[in-house]
């Protein structure tokens, strides 16, 4: 393992004395950059110490810090999804079934926070879709509850009776890690990231609900809905808008499976005066985990380059082929540094921004 990481450092520090240079200069583009799988607890004391800038990962507390030395940086965490057993009598009434789950969730303490609709405030094209997720909302609080039922729910997420096990249960409560998500859909061949609406909230709408359509009509809808989005078959923009809108509309009109909120991820990074980082970019939906951070982050102790520590959590598990691998978390941040995408996946829009390329006027130059 520290061989890696110190071959690792060793590539970057190569590459940037070959004379690497962008057309634009995003980043400050650390000469070496470390990344070491590392345990949260002593994740936080490297954090407190500043021997780390970063840990990308979330949950980790950093208990005796001085004031200003640790900041947090907050992104959309996980998906909350409500599955009703197909097998299960709440198959029959699964709308006031999914509702009931939904409103206990939204009792309890904690990250979770109740929106009943896929695509979230932290979606960049979330503006598209805002008053559907208030009539979502408003659906969802009707209704009277259905007592007795069976509930699956791990961890943070379950409440009081909620403890059915093995196949004896009417809904399950389930966590769907949204940086994970996009990762899972995410191809970077030659300089090239992909699909283009990696980040769009119908494409995470249809990949978190799709496979429970059990309307024939709905499923339908659906299919024609997203066939006609990847092909681009539709005139101009407010084409484009009302058919992704439709297309939600249909994956949410079938309860068998909902959205009914999400959780919150903090990850923690050194800001420390003289041993930190600033000029942070980050995406709002992978946090940390993402091209931009590593295009954008500064050492403040360094005018241009340094030496950049990450810390991990998850130790490599797929093979190191930047073709059909590096596809779990370490493997991941290792491609993302280096790798120099033509567009990178902008922090906060669902749309792209230019990196190694310049958007010029059609006469320019002559």
């Amino acid at each position: 393992m520290k061989r890696l990481t110190v071959f690792f450092a060793l590539f970057i520090a190569l590459a940037a004395w070959a004379g690497h240079e962008l057309p634009i200069y995003p980043s400050f583009y650390p000469h070496e950059i470390e990344i070491r799988t590392i345990a949260p607890e002593q994740a936080a004391i490297a954090l407190r110490d500043g021997k780390l800038h970063a840990y990308v990962g979330p949950g980790l507390s950093v208990a005796g810090a001085a004031p200003g030395q640790i900041g947090a940086i907050e992104s959309l965490g996980a998906f909350v999804v409500v599955r009703i057993n197909p097998q299960s009598k709440a198959k029959d009434d699964a709308c006031a079934t999914a509702n009931t789950v939904m409103r206990a969730l939204g009792t309890g303490q904690g990250e979770f926070v109740l929106h009943p609709y896929p695509v979230t405030p932290l979606h960049g094209d979330y503006l598209y879709h805002a008053d559907l997720a208030e009539a979502a909302r408003a659906r969802r609080a009707d209704g009277e509850a259905v007592p007795g039922l069976k509930v699956k729910a791990n961890g943070a997420l379950a409440r009081p009776g909620w403890s059915a096990q093995g196949d004896d249960w009417d809904a399950e409560v389930l966590e769907v890690d949204a940086a994970g998500l996009v990762a899972s859909a995410m191809g970077m061949t030659n300089g090239l990231i992909a699909p283009p609406w990696l980040k769009a909230g119908w494409f995470h709408a249809e990949r978190l609900l799709a496979d429970a359509a059990g309307d024939p009509a709905l499923q339908r809808r659906g299919e024609a809905d997203r066939t006609r989005l990847i092909a681009g078959n539709y005139s101009g923009l407010t084409e484009r808008i009302n058919i992704e809108r439709n297309l939600v509309s249909a994956l949410i009109g079938d309860c068998r499976k909902i959205v009914a909120g999400y959780t919150v991820k903090r990850e923690s990074i050194n800001i420390d005066y003289s041993t930190g980082i600033e000029n942070v970019g980050y995406d709002a939906l992978s946090g940390l985990s993402s091209p931009m951070f590593l295009r954008t982050v500064k050492l403040k102790d360094f005018p241009w380059n340094g030496w950049l520590a990450l810390g991990t959590p998850a130790p490599p598990a797929a093979a190191w082929n930047p073709i059909g691998g590096m596809t779990d978390p370490f493997g991941r941040l290792v491609g993302y540094a280096v790798t120099d995408p033509a567009l990178l996946p902008a922090p906060y829009e669902a749309g792209w921004m230019l990196n190694r390329i310049a958007d010029l006027p059609s006469n320019a130059g002559r």
